[in-house]
């Protein structure tokens, strides 16, 4: 199946082979046709599947009927990262169209936002807390909104933004396409979804575990030898895009700090960053300026960087469908990635968790060199760029040394390119 089977617009066609993108996911497959059609819909799909062009697509392919310079589509998303991508998104697939599309969120200054709101878009791309300052402030008028997308429902759920969308809801007309993404479905979402759906269709795509495309693996480690192991793990580790979680924005700094002064290139993400430094470093990554980013799970959703080879996670999720969303930031649209995972005795119930999504054991990693039973100490440098890889095959469920490989290195290889 190619983009042309669903009948868009050519110059929507033309933002699609612009961008490279040949074949549609399979998400997009299955969602874009009932999102056309003006269905209510209900998505759930398995992160770096395509998911935004679902909604994307749709609603520049509706709004170019219609009248212009009104807020005719609204896209509320818990984070600014994710806003910034989408908002991207609808520039780049929407090149020629002349809709506009403007964002909303915290962090920033607000006048660039009532200008754009004043002037009119067509599309709002908003995180709930500043939208609703510029409701009550009356800067934005919602009662021509034609479709309303929630995305990651779950995480605006886990954030606490739940109250603030259904006060959002009040203020958009009842008669509405809506459409609602989220990767679990607790019982307030589901909630959620009965109150603000009608009839929706749903699609549910790669729930049940991680991508096939990433390969996992754990290293035992003593809580107190996590950093020593860490960084012995990137000395051995060739590549130049390593993402790496940690549980606190406290730690995720600090971490940053440490991997910086043992001689790499690296920053961080956190809650606690303006949103300029924010988006220095993740622009920063991308480009490859930094080899490492360490952020927290305000990373884990929505996090559009193409390459990440590894992602590391430091300390242990505290929940699988964490552990999923993580290591989805790797072994995206048909490239392959590494996931690997710092265990401490106490993880012993979590890593129990995910041997049984996965299906399989996860191979157990030792690096040959590596004193475990040493107390912690003073971390050395590195000399250099980050030196050739001592890898073990994957899923191999013994604990094994690490043996050498010679200079060869699972890097991020291209696959057929996706939207």
């Amino acid at each position: 199946m190619n983009f042309n089977q669903f009948n868009l617009d050519s110059r929507l066609l033309a933002g699609i082979n612009r961008l490279g993108y040949t074949e549609p996911t399979p998400v997009q497959i299955a969602a874009i046709p009932p999102a056309l059609a003006g269905d209510d819909l209900i998505a759930t799909a398995q992160t770096g599947t395509g998911k935004t062009a679902v909604f994307v697509l749709p609603i520049l392919q509706k709004l170019l009927t219609g009248p212009r310079n009104r807020t005719r589509a609204l896209i509320v998303t818990p984070t600014r990262e994710l806003a910034e991508q989408i908002h991207e998104s609808i520039r780049d697939l929407g090149t020629g169209t002349k809709i506009r599309s403007a964002t909303i969120y915290g962090g920033v200054g607000a006048a660039p936002q009532v200008k754009a709101l004043r002037d009119g878009v067509e599309i709002l791309v908003a995180c709930p807390g500043r939208l609703l300052d510029h409701i009550q402030q009356g800067n934005a008028r919602l009662g021509s909104v034609e479709i309303l997308v929630l995305d990651e429902g779950d995480r605006m759920l886990d954030m606490g933004f739940l109250p603030d969308v259904k006060r959002i809801l009040k203020h958009v007309p009842a008669q509405r396409q809506t459409m609602l993404f989220s990767a679990t479905f607790p019982p307030e979402i589901e909630g959620l979804a009965a109150q603000t759906l009608r009839h929706p269709k749903r699609i549910a795509i790669g729930l049940s575990r991680p991508a096939h495309t990433v390969a996992h693996a754990l290293f035992p480690v003593p809580q107190q030898l996590k950093t020593a192991l860490l960084l012995a793990l990137l000395k051995q580790t060739d590549t130049d895009s390593v993402l790496i979680f940690t549980r606190t924005k406290h730690r995720a700094e600090k971490l940053s700090r440490q991997i910086g002064q043992a001689g790499f290139r690296a920053t961080s993400l956190h809650s606690d960053r303006t949103q300029g430094q924010r988006q220095s470093a993740l622009n920063g990554f991308k480009s490859g300026h930094y080899q490492v980013m360490v952020a927290t799970d305000i990373a884990a959703r929505g996090l559009d960087v193409e390459a990440i080879s590894h992602v590391i996670n430091y300390d242990m999720p505290a929940t699988a469908d964490d552990y999923i969303h993580r290591i989805g930031r790797t072994g995206r649209a048909e490239r392959t990635g590494d996931a690997f995972t710092l265990v401490a005795p106490d993880d012993k119930d979590m890593v129990r968790t995910l041997e049984k999504i996965m299906g399989q054991p996860l191979a157990r990693q030792t690096l040959a060199d590596f004193d475990y039973d040493a107390p912690a100490s003073p971390i050395s440098s590195p000399k250099g760029r980050l030196a050739p890889a001592i890898r073990e095959a994957h899923h191999t469920p013994a604990v094994r040394r690490i043996k050498p490989l010679g200079h060869r290195m699972l890097h991020a290889k291209p696959g057929r390119r996706s939207l």
